[in-house]
């Protein structure tokens, strides 16, 4: 009880000292500060709100015991009554406050860089990735969130060949961050004249939006390269020298970026993903040197980790992983994602459990 208090006082006097850091006039001068801030406070939100109706049970049990040892039989047995009451509610809200108290991901607060692209299937695969990114869209609109195009390149009939995007809002990364994998789509395509089920796969890659601060990029080791834009079937999109390519030289992660007519704002945007393909390629060698018993499509998030089906013809959607089956495929396509990514989240929060129940050791953040 005493430590449940204790942490909730430090929940409340970081909400406090972050209220400050926000009043001040200063801050905005800072790029990304006030967004920065907002999200560290959104996510104390929580614990304060079921951390102040601890308290409070916590504070009525002890006025309810206080009036046993008054002689009113009567408010004798409206205590016992409040006691038994109380008795039930205050270890459920300790429950949620154990949830809510667990060490999270460092990355949970930050937005996410999506990577989609088409795998094996041709065209098929192309349109398929092109509705997996209207999907994500959906749901992330749906949520208030911002969807920023970085990158596109596309084919012939409208489908991606591949597409970068961030996404942008409150716990974006943590919301999103076991998508990564690949996804597999079995229908029969419009070009299909016998009506036969071909099978197409797309590769989704979730990474947390790296900001300055998280990654130092030195100017000696990027070779950036102009061009001019060039849109599907080679034809030229714009006049100007605008594309921009960045290769980072120690890495060899090359960046293009080509959607705007401005080259600095081309630039920015591959920036934006060069520093964040750097951290996921940082995080990526802390799993390698982990051991390999640690290592799990929960951690890891390997692209060659197949971890759904979208079966059209029978409107069915299989999460490998959750081991759930829905057969609500119109309802997901569309953004209706929360159902399926309750259920993916649970599974694996409990198959972390049962690795620590196993003697798995410390749980990865």
């Amino acid at each position: 009880m005493a430590d449940f208090l204790e942490r909730i006082a430090e929940a409340e006097a970081r909400s406090r000292d972050l209220e400050t850091q926000l009043s001040d006039p200063n801050v905005g001068k800072e790029p990304g500060a006030i967004e920065k801030l907002g999200r560290r406070l959104g996510s104390l939100r929580p614990l304060l709100e079921v951390g102040g109706r601890y308290k409070a049970a916590m504070a009525e049990l002890a006025d309810s015991k206080a009036m046993l040892e008054d002689d009113d039989a009567e408010l004798q047995e409206l205590a016992r009554s409040e006691i038994e009451r109380l008795g039930e509610l205050i270890p459920d809200l300790e429950r949620e406050l154990r949830v809510l108290l667990t060490p999270k991901d460092p990355n949970d607060e930050k937005n996410a860089i999506f990577e989609i692209r088409a795998g094996t299937g041709g065209d098929e695969a192309a349109l398929f990735a092109a509705e997996l990114f209207r999907m994500y869209s959906r749901y992330a609109e749906d949520r208030g969130w911002k969807v920023e195009t970085l990158s596109v390149s596309e084919n012939d009939v409208g489908g991606f060949k591949e597409v970068i995007a961030s996404i942008s809002g409150d716990d974006v990364f943590s919301r999103f961050k076991y998508e990564k994998g690949v996804h597999r789509v079995q229908r029969v395509p419009e070009t299909e004249s016998q009506g036969r089920i071909h099978t197409s796969t797309v590769t989704v890659a979730v990474m947390p939006e790296a900001e300055e601060v998280d990654v130092e990029i030195r100017n000696e080791d990027l070779r950036i390269d102009v061009m001019r834009a060039g849109g599907p079937g080679g034809q030229s999109v714009n006049t100007t020298d605008s594309a921009v390519r960045i290769t980072h030289l120690p890495t060899g992660l090359v960046v293009q970026c080509q959607d705007e007519k401005s080259q600095h704002k081309n630039k920015a945007k591959a920036m934006t993903v060069l520093r964040t393909r750097l951290l996921d390629l940082e995080q990526q060698r802390a799993d390698a040197a982990r051991a390999s018993e640690r290592r799990s499509q929960v951690g890891t998030g390997e692209r060659s980790e197949k971890i759904r089906t979208y079966n059209f013809p029978q409107s069915r959607v299989t999460d490998h992983r959750a081991g759930v089956t829905m057969h609500k495929l119109d309802q997901v396509m569309t953004g209706d994602l929360d159902e399926l990514l309750d259920l993916v989240h649970a599974q694996i929060a409990a198959s972390r459990e049962g690795e620590l129940g196993a003697g798995g050791g410390e749980a990865r953040p």
